[in-house]
């Protein structure tokens, strides 16, 4: 792995992708000069990030939840935040020292300057504007000493870690609620990472059956994962036994699917939670709609929920090893595929805007060319 010299550097524009917040498919890049760190300060240079669907559906949801405001940019234009590793390659900040590698939440760019205050296993981008953003988006966990992480897999740590979260902590929600006496879990875009991820939570309870709803096209794939119970297409839920108590996990956000299921199960619909927008162009809804009014679940606030449970500490542990357990099987379906420079790192965002990714594929990206293995 190359790594850009300190001189070439500070010497270097520093390049940010931005988003018009208006239409998705309009972007620029921005070159700035580095700027000197005031007190406190840290600059992270981001070595490597993933880039998946999940990250437009930050986009989409980006007002509501406030992702916007994560690396703020001058309106309208916005900056998508990813999960990447990083390394300090500046302290402002006398208990932060330089290199180290580092987890968390960065815009797409070479670098960001955060405020940085150390914890334990890392530090926090205390920055004002990060005031009221959960812990779960602001934290920087040193790698070296988080317990999901391998060093080997690095790549499918960064695609997976966060999507597996939240299902798994959607997954421990419902059964919490005894998913309401239902016994069937439909869950939209079935091919999504997110939802392979809750297929496999799932297929863990054996009370429990999945159903994934996905797209002609990728049937086979999803099919061939071997998590679901059955794999149907979005115009086959016509076909599910409507008596069946059930559950849904919609990870699609289209409005079309989302009625189609509701008006298919009605009141026999115990549960309807809301999760992605894959299918974002497609959202639409707000008509009143036959079964449980649909409900938004939000993997952070569940988390800081749960850290102040007793049992915090299992849950963490039952976390790590169905995450390992999880990755154990991942090389089985998914292909990582690295791609470095602007121009690559544009490309894949609007495949990925478009639906035009292939699910077996996960990207990991830099924004420098040559620096990936």
């Amino acid at each position: 792995m190359q790594h850009p010299s300190d001189e070439e550097r500070l010497n270097d524009p520093v390049s940010t992708l931005e988003v018009d917040r208006r239409d998705f498919r309009t972007t620029r890049v921005v070159a700035a000069s580095p700027t000197p760190l005031e007190p406190g300060q840290i600059r992270l240079a981001t070595e490597r990030f993933a880039l998946t669907a999940n990250n437009i559906s930050y986009a989409v949801a980006g007002d509501l939840l406030g992702y916007w405001g994560f690396f703020p940019a001058e309106a309208p234009w916005g900056r998508i935040p990813v999960m990447g590793l990083s390394s300090v390659a500046e302290s402002a900040h006398p208990d932060i020292p330089t290199g180290g590698r580092y987890f968390g939440f960065t815009p797409i760019a070479h670098e960001v300057v955060i405020r940085a205050e150390p914890r334990r296993n890392g530090f926090r981008d205390v920055g004002a504007h990060r005031a009221d953003h959960a812990v779960f988006y602001t934290d920087f966990r040193d790698v070296t000493t988080d317990a999901m992480f391998r060093p080997a897999q690095a790549d499918e740590y960064l695609l997976l870690w966060a999507l597996f979260t939240t299902a798994f902590l959607a997954d421990h929600h419902l059964a919490g609620r005894g998913f309401l006496g239902a016994r069937q879990t439909v869950i939209t875009s079935a091919s999504s990472k997110t939802s392979i991820s809750l297929a496999a939570c799932l297929a863990r309870r054996p009370d429990q059956r999945s159903v994934g709803l996905t797209s002609e096209r990728n049937r086979a794939f999803v099919e061939g994962l071997g998590v679901y119970d059955q794999v149907i297409t979005y115009d086959e839920v016509a076909g599910l036994d409507p008596s069946v108590p059930s559950v849904l996990v919609d990870m699609a956000g289209s409005g079309p699917v989302r009625t189609a299921v509701h008006t298919h199960f009605a009141d026999r619909l115990a549960i309807s939670l809301a999760v992605g927008a894959t299918h974002w162009e497609h959202g639409g809804g707000g008509q009143p709609l036959p079964g449980p009014r649909p409900e938004f679940f939000f993997a952070p606030a569940a988390l800081a929920q749960r850290s102040g449970e007793p049992a915090a500490d299992d849950l963490a542990t039952r976390l790590t090893g169905a995450f390992h357990e999880f990755l154990d099987g991942a090389s089985r379906w998914l292909t990582v595929e690295h791609h470095s420079g602007i121009g690559e790192v544009e490309a894949v965002y609007r495949a990925l805007l478009d639906g035009r990714v292939d699910p077996s594929v996960g990207h990991v990206l830099a924004m420098r060319r040559g620096v990936l293995s």
